[in-house]
């Protein structure tokens, strides 16, 4: 069955890839309307999300937040798929890094490097970052069911350079690269929510006290890397900036946890800047009432 399921999807995601962006758009504007007024694909939980962290907003408001979220959302989707055939000068064109010597700075001391970033604007086109960093880049993801779409998307995102890893693969292979001093950048995405009972951390995001992704600070001090923020801006329509913000190059002079609420407090600064564009489908916030339970587990451990 996924061997069918490829053979049939796939040509025709191909061809989407091969259509102007201009195209595509047009494509996209007709999805929006089928997705957000027919569909209403997760329309509740990006109101809720979108109400619990702008709790002074109007309906009005939530709602064209939410009309402008689904607009971009399908652009995002558009965009991941034209990743499959993008040119290096197009996409070069389109997802500008406005200070790579940040990172490259780093790279020639030495340094291995830890970035965290936000499921904000547009992320899957920082597979083009190889074009522009003196250093190798590493970016986990989680595999697919599908043995076929999961090759694709490891191809496609390879192209210019990057290294994929599956996410059980990013210690094991961060030891290995830290044992032969070639350590490189790993990205890690860490906004999103992680199960309650392998948490470390509670935190305010947006003032609601939520369970946090601690890994990234974890390995930053096992191995000794720098940690450094990226943060993505559109520009307009298909066009995305990215800006490298060091957090340190000393973790292990940080107290625990303490880089980690540094880098939260960017991704929720990041956000308020460009509230439409943050990936409001993910349930954000649906451990929020569970820290007593966390709490509990945590003392039953002991």
């Amino acid at each position: 069955m996924n061997f069918i399921s490829y053979i049939i999807s796939y040509p025709f995601i191909w061809l989407f890839s091969r259509l102007p962006m201009r195209v595509l758009y047009v494509i996209s504007d007709i999805l929006y309307f089928l997705i957000f007024y027919v569909i209403g694909y997760r329309k509740k939980v990006v109101a809720s999300n979108l109400k619990i962290a702008f709790p002074t907003k109007s309906e009005e408001e939530v709602t064209k937040l939410s009309k402008q979220f689904y607009h971009h959302f399908i652009d995002l989707i558009l965009e991941s798929i034209k990743s499959i055939s993008i040119s290096k000068k197009e996409i070069s064109k389109r997802y500008v890094f406005k200070n790579p010597e940040v990172i490259n700075d780093l790279a020639k001391q030495g340094k291995g490097i830890m970035l965290v970033g936000a499921h904000q604007a547009n992320w899957e086109w920082f597979l083009s970052s190889p074009l522009v960093l003196d250093t190798t880049v590493y970016a986990t993801y989680s595999q697919l069911s599908n043995p076929y779409f999961n090759k694709i998307l490891k191809q496609t995102r390879s192209k210019f350079g990057t290294v994929c890893i599956k996410t059980t693969e990013t210690i094991k292979v961060m030891h290995k690269n830290f044992l032969n001093n070639s350590s490189g950048l790993h990205l890690l995405l860490s906004d999103q929510s992680p199960m309650v009972h392998k948490t470390l951390y509670w935190k305010d995001f947006f003032e609601v006290n939520v369970p946090i992704h601690t890994g990234a600070e974890v390995l930053a001090k096992r191995f000794d890397y720098a940690v450094a923020y990226y943060a993505v801006k559109k520009i307009k329509r298909g066009y995305y900036e990215a800006e490298f913000k060091l957090i340190t190059d000393t973790p292990k002079a940080y107290e625990n946890f303490e880089i980690t609420s540094i880098y939260l407090a960017m991704v929720e600064q990041e956000i308020k800047e460009q509230p439409s564009y943050y990936l409001w489908t993910h349930k954000r916030f649906k451990h929020k009432d569970k820290y007593e339970e966390w709490l509990l587990l945590k003392k039953n451990k002991k």
